[in-house]
């Protein structure tokens, strides 16, 4: 078993760093993600948001994979979060759901502001696999290194989704509108108040176009934030 923590600081406040948290797909980053569908959301009766997601990701074997070590390249993870937006925290766990006898990564990542206003990731991860053949600790070794390598992409990734709220935070308080400061974002609004879904009536004409995604996703908001 291979074990990895790392805290990263962001600048912005919790409120808007959670909210580009649940919006980081898609992002020109994560190219490997394919969809990422919500699948359960409840409200509790303390107040606090609980969301299941499931999310497709694509990857590539290393040369040294045996052939036929795995079926396919598509890997399904179940991400599992719960948003407190009165003790201000967020907590995500995801694993993968297949493959898992080659390897098994659990992810678990924490938001929490800080006193001067800035926003603390704590990520942790641990990955074993049960695989044998005298090429688990390589397994073991490269899903570590993999998972290092893009931890550094993960944070790009989101710093643009975060570049995209922060426009459409500006955008909503010129019009005068509900902002991803206030206490009902996440419980009212379906953890996406910044950007109207495909669909909505509330969309407006003068608005940032809406999130879609497909394979187009990326152009419309690159496009968007070009001409801003």
């Amino acid at each position: 078993m291979r074990f990895f923590s790392q805290s990263f600081l962001y600048d912005e406040p919790w409120s808007i760093v959670s909210l580009a948290y649940f919006l980081r797909y898609p992002n020109p980053y994560a190219s490997h993600v394919l969809s990422c569908d919500v699948i359960s959301r409840t409200l509790t009766s303390t107040g606090t948001l609980l969301t299941t997601r499931l999310i497709l990701k694509q990857g590539a074997l290393p040369r040294w994979a045996p052939q036929g070590m795995v079926p396919r390249s598509e890997s399904w993870v179940i991400e599992e979060s719960e948003v407190d937006p009165y003790g201000k925290v967020v907590r995500c766990q995801s694993r993968n759901l297949d493959h898992v006898k080659v390897m098994s990564a659990q992810e678990s990542v924490v938001l929490k502001p800080t006193e001067d206003g800035k926003t603390l990731q704590r990520t942790d991860v641990s990955i074993v696999s049960g695989f044998g053949w005298g090429l688990t600790k390589r397994i073991e070794s490269y899903g570590l290194a993999k998972f290092k390598s893009n931890i550094q992409r993960s944070r790009e990734g989101l710093k643009t989704i975060l570049e995209l709220v922060r426009h459409s935070h500006s955008h909503r308080m010129t019009l005068g509108l509900s902002t991803p400061n206030s206490p009902n974002t996440f419980a009212n609004s379906d953890s996406t108040p910044s950007f109207n879904r495909e669909g909505e009536s509330s969309h407006r004409a003068d608005a940032p176009p809406p999130l879609r995604r497909s394979n187009s996703s990326w152009t419309s908001l690159s496009r968007w934030l070009r001409a801003a």
